[in-house]
């Protein structure tokens, strides 16, 4: 259900200056909540960089996540947007957002939900969907996320990007979100840095990642313990590893396991431990990837063979890709619990025969 002020007929747009903490605490009685990990940023400064960092946004389509009490949906409306789309989850801000709203007259659409569930495929006009190949369309995707919410949600997103669905069903959409300082730093790592990590690989071979700038922990509202950093996601027109989100995701996962250990060790959990050693000797062998490399040294190539190697073990044994390494350990548990509780009782019959 989308709430929006209907325009009339107004002299100049203006928006109403930002309320102080303590203004927005009475008027709505509102308070950051430490377990949705919730911290607000009012100074218009670091909300208008933000904004900056989106590119050119006038007469643009933008959708804000989680805009909370306000700052960076001032920052928006003042680049001069066409129409802008807030998700609020915290049903405590729909006010003050439906109080911007009127403010803006037809440009503000309030919509209370989740952005998890939310359907992005209906969140923008049809005229201004694009080809994948052509620019990005102008529509744009802007957050000061939760901690709690900010890493499922990319991924989210990043498959999303993988299979042309949700919001980038329109093409290219662009995506500038808030992350702690060290998550940012994990999504644009090269190989060999020590923040290389799954992250790393799933974000950077279907977009072009960069980290704009580094917000400090004092600037909002309550002070989070973190620094918090500003990241920039603009699709690739072709992934670096064109094969399936899942599979891509698998075999990262996989090798990340165990980042401290050779690459070898992470790779074997791929397979079943019948015939393990020799089917992790054919991958790395066939990928060309040194097994006595570490997992954050190896290259986005070194990624891409491995992937397609896999793809290929798991076209000519279709029952390899639902092998799970955890269920396997989680079986073989279950096993030697069953073994011990029903050996229990014999040893004690033996014990009361004595």
């Amino acid at each position: 259900f989308c709430l929006m002020a209907v325009p009339g007929k107004v002299a100049a747009f203006r928006l109403p200056p930002l309320p102080t903490v303590g203004e927005i605490i009475k008027l709505f009685r509102l308070k950051a909540q430490k377990q949705l990990s919730q911290n607000f940023l009012l100074d218009l400064r670091l909300t208008d960089k933000i904004v900056r960092q989106a590119g050119e946004l006038k007469n643009a389509h933008v959708c804000e996540v989680g805009p909370g009490p306000g700052g960076i949906t001032r920052s928006i409306l003042s680049a001069g947007v066409e129409q802008l789309l807030l998700i609020e989850k915290d049903a405590r801000f729909v006010p003050g957002l439906q109080m911007l709203s009127e403010a803006a007259p037809g440009k503000v659409c309030v919509v209370h939900g989740d952005i998890l569930a939310y359907k992005m495929e209906k969140a923008f006009p049809k005229h201004l969907k694009k080809n994948w190949e052509d620019e990005p369309p102008d529509i744009h995707i802007i957050g000061n996320l939760p901690f709690s919410v900010s890493t499922p949600l990319i991924i989210k997103w990043l498959e999303n990007v993988s299979k042309k669905d949700g919001p980038f069903i329109y093409g290219r959409t662009q995506l500038t979100l808030t992350f702690q300082k060290e998550v940012a730093e994990r999504l644009t790592a090269n190989p060999g840095g020590k923040q290389r990590s799954r992250l790393s690989i799933m974000s950077q071979h279907l977009c072009t990642v960069e980290n704009c700038f580094v917000i400090p922990g004092q600037a909002f509202v309550p002070k989070p313990k973190v620094d918090v950093a500003v990241v920039h996601f603009t699709p690739l027109v072709q992934p670096k590893i064109q094969q399936p989100f899942k599979l891509v995701e698998k075999v990262v996962r996989s090798v990340f396991q165990f980042r401290r250990k050779y690459c070898f060790r992470g790779i074997e959990t791929l397979f079943p431990e019948s015939g393990r050693l020799k089917r992790t000797e054919q991958l790395m062998m066939t990928a060309d990837v040194d097994p006595t490399l570490r997992p954050f040294q190896l290259s986005m190539s070194h990624f891409r063979n491995l992937c397609n190697t896999y793809r290929k073990m798991c076209d000519e044994d279709p029952s390899l890709f639902a092998y799970s390494y955890r269920e396997e350990l989680r079986q073989r548990k279950k096993t030697r619990n069953l073994l011990k509780s029903t050996s229990q009782p014999k040893q004690t019959e033996e014990e009361n025969q004595l």
